[in-house]
């Protein structure tokens, strides 16, 4: 498995994306190298990714901004312990409560664990988290993107990749998930890096404000 760990591994699956897609390599002339985006691996990174769900990239940074002012320490034992009206004062809705609440019940349980998750196969890891509820496919595939750093993760469910595709292929509408998949088979082993590559086209293409979900 491919990682991204650094703006050379970034550099590296551009390259290897601009050799075996012509498209590719114009979106990539478009938006220039996509950055390098980590997130420290464990709770806080998965509860980062649960606050900016269905959000701008804005509005999800003011909503981290506060959480991590005001849960100290980011844990699951201080999330845990932190009443309602403390977690709405920092942005988070209710269903991302009930998120974060089961998030919480699963580690304390040992139904979740954020440790082993390096150590399995993508579809295993997938399949792990989302056994937690409030955590699909996206939430799941987004953290082994961002916060492992799995170079080959494709977010097909992702709205904005799927309009990027639209407009990267000039098709006249916007492809299903499913498409989406069959097209990023020509970017094995780097489809994290194209995924990068294409939030940003679809910020050049379509929204200035919006950019990385995370």
């Amino acid at each position: 498995m491919h990682t991204i760990e650094t703006e050379a591994d970034i550099a590296t699956g551009a390259t290897a994306l601009s050799d075996a897609d012509p498209v590719m390599r114009q979106v990539l002339a478009a938006t220039g190298l996509p950055a390098l985006r980590r997130r420290a691996p464990g709770f806080a990174g998965l509860m980062r990714i649960i606050a900016g769900q269905q959000l701008s990239v804005a509005a999800a940074a003011s909503i981290w901004n506060k959480m991590e002012q005001r849960i100290v320490p980011m844990t699951a034992e201080t999330i845990a312990r932190t009443d309602e009206a403390s977690l709405r004062a920092c942005g988070f809705s209710r269903p991302k409560i009930k998120t974060a609440r089961h998030i919480c019940a699963a580690l304390e349980d040992g139904m979740l664990d954020l440790a082993a998750l390096p150590g399995m196969q993508v579809d295993e890891a997938i399949v792990h988290l989302c056994r937690v509820k409030g955590i699909g496919p996206w939430t799941a595939e987004i953290y082994l993107l961002f916060c492992l750093g799995n170079g080959d993760i494709w977010p097909a469910g992702d709205l904005a990749l799927q309009v990027a595709v639209q407009d990267a292929y000039g098709l006249k509408d916007r492809p299903s998930p499913d498409a989406t998949l069959r097209v990023a088979e020509r970017w094995r082993p780097w489809r994290g890096v194209a995924a990068c590559a294409l939030w940003e086209y679809y910020k050049v293409c379509r929204s200035p404000n919006s950019g990385l979900p995370v």
